[in-house]
């Protein structure tokens, strides 16, 4: 059974009051993705910075970030 079948079945034996709640929480969520504007990249983000980072460079700082972990608690 798809979700559009199974969703007004699992409704309809909801009481009234939660039927409204479900109702309102369904436009919440249809208002939300409408609002919600295009997923940005990070290479548009990074657009026009002209940050150029090589294999090695990637790898050298992320030796150097990882070289004191796990540190002891204090």
């Amino acid at each position: 059974m798809s979700h559009e079948q199974a969703i007004p079945e699992v409704v309809r034996a909801l009481p009234v009051e939660k039927q409204e709640e479900v109702l309102s929480h369904a436009a919440r969520l249809g208002a939300d993705a409408a609002n919600r504007g295009p997923f940005k990249s990070v290479k548009g983000l990074w657009a026009g910075l002209e940050i150029s980072l090589s294999a090695s460079e990637i790898e050298e700082n992320q030796r150097d970030m990882w070289s004191n972990f796990p540190r002891e608690a204090i």
